[in-house]
Parts: C-alpha cells; sequence; structure tokens
C-alpha cells in the first residue's frame, strides 16, 4: 500500500518490501516442497532399488501445509512490520470523527481542540476534499489547520487551491500570501510579498492586510515600506488600542536599520 495516507508517492522501500517478502515466502515454502518430495523420491529408491516401484497415491495435503503455513507466517510477519495498517486504521478513525471535530472548531462555546485532534481533523478534511475539490470553505479550514500545526505544505497547497477557486475569495487571497511568506523559498517570499501589494491597494484599511504586509516587507528588509503599512495602522486603530504600542516599537526599529 505505501504511505497512502499521507499523501506520499505510492512507490517507497516500504511497499517493495511489502511485497517481495511474502513473494520470497511463496518461492521459499515450494522450494521446501519440492525438496521434501525428492527427498522423499530418493529415500524409495534406495530401498527398492532392486524393486520396480509401484505407482502409489498421490501425496496429500499434508505435505504442503508446513511450506503453506510458513509461506503464510512469514507474509503476516513481513505486513506487521512494513505494511500501513496501523495508517489506514488512524485514516479510518479521523474520518469518523471528522463532523465531530469539525463541529466543535467552528463552535467558539466548545473545547478548543488539541494538536492530536487537529492533525485528525486536518486528515479527515483532506479525505473530504479529494470528493469535493471545489469546496473553498473546506480548503480554508484546512489552510487554517496547517498553519496553526506549523504543516507548511498543507497550508500552502490548500490556501492555493481556496484561492485558484476563488481569487475574488480576501480570506483565500490572505491566507495564501501569509503562507507564501512564511516559506523558506525566497521565490515564495516575493510572490506572497506580491500578492499582499494588491491586496493593500485593493483596500488600504485592513489591518489584517497591512499587518502582514508590513511583517513580509520588514523581513525582506524593505524598511521604509513597512513603516508606511505600519503608520498607515496607526492612523486605523483607535488611540486605546493596546496594538499602538507594539507598532510605535516597530517603527522605530526600522527606522535604525
Amino acid at each position: 500500500y505505501g504511505n497512502f495516507v499521507t499523501y506520499d508517492p505510492p512507490l517507497t522501500p516500504l511497499t517493495v518490501l511489502l511485497w517481495v517478502l511474502p513473494l520470497a515466502a511463496i518461492v521459499a515454502g515450494g522450494w521446501i516442497i519440492v525438496a521434501r518430495t525428492r527427498r522423499r523420491v530418493r529415500i524409495r529408491q534406495d530401498v527398492l532399488a532392486d524393486a520396480i516401484p509401484a505407482a502409489g497415491p498421490r501425496a496429500g495435503w499434508g505435505v504442503y501445509v508446513p511450506g503453506v503455513v510458513m509461506a503464510l507466517v512469514v507474509a503476516a510477519i513481513s505486513y506487521s512490520q512494513t505494511g500501513s495498517y496501523q495508517q489506514v486504521r488512524a485514516w479510518q478513525q479521523a474520518t469518523a470523527q471528522t463532523p465531530g471535530l469539525l463541529a466543535r472548531a467552528l463552535d467558539p462555546q466548545a473545547q478548543p481542540l488539541n494538536e492530536e485532534e487537529m492533525a485528525r481533523l486536518a486528515l479527515g478534511l483532506r479525505t473530504r476534499l479529494q470528493n469535493d475539490a471545489g469546496n473553498v470553505e473546506g480548503w480554508l479550514m484546512l489552510g487554517r489547520i496547517g498553519m496553526v500545526l506549523g504543516n507548511a505544505g498543507t497550508a500552502t497547497g490548500a490556501y492555493a487551491n481556496a484561492y485558484r477557486l476563488d481569487p475574488k475569495n480576501r480570506d483565500a487571497a490572505l491566507g495564501y500570501a501569509e503562507a507564501l511568506t512564511r516559506s523558506s523559498d525566497p521565490e515564495d517570499n516575493r510572490r506572497g510579498g506580491e500578492l499582499l501589494r494588491q491586496l493593500v491597494r485593493s483596500d488600504h484599511t485592513d489591518i489584517r492586510v497591512l499587518s502582514l504586509y508590513a511583517f513580509s516587507a520588514f523581513e525582506q528588509q524593505r524598511f521604509d515600506e513597512a513603516v508606511a503599512a505600519w503608520e498607515m495602522m496607526l492612523k486605523l486603530l483607535p488611540a486605546g488600542d493596546a496594538r499602538r504600542a507594539v507598532i510605535e516599537r516597530s517603527i522605530r526599529l526600522a527606522q535604525e536599520k
């Protein structure tokens, strides 16, 4: 089976081992059967060398039982060591628990999901989305979970799908931009910055967009752009907002660069 539950390429060393070991066990079992049969024939020929052997009954099933049992035992051991049954079981459990976990995640009054529950929800959502790839909200939820879990691949892929399906969806665009700016790939950072600039041009009063844009510009050492975005945020935030102090410190730090 390979690691298909984790959506890795199915041809892995474990996959090869999973199929080679049972085949080797079958070959070994067949060899044992042939060897036992030849040994019996040799013994009979030695004992009855001067006699014409009479045609006896064909060997019963008992002759084949040891080889078959050995083949099955080796196959079972190899599967227990290399198979993906534990992953399959976890996948089945995650799929069954997805509705309840999703309801909790969407209910602000419910107990928050822990990391293990979020991982199961991500697996269940990913399975659902294989059959419902046009569900923008599903991809957005998977992207958010990927960000919380620190899984850059899951987050970027999910937000990319949501943005591709609905480029005008601001949550999808902002999530995709954030995932790109947090990537270790400079090209992703560049694309994320460009997407953020587009979002700022379309609405320069969105605090979330301005905050992410300022952070991205600062990380890429575009300090003038970062300061401009933070100053815009100061104009939008009320006087008593606790975020103002953090933004003012960030502006001073950027100006010192």
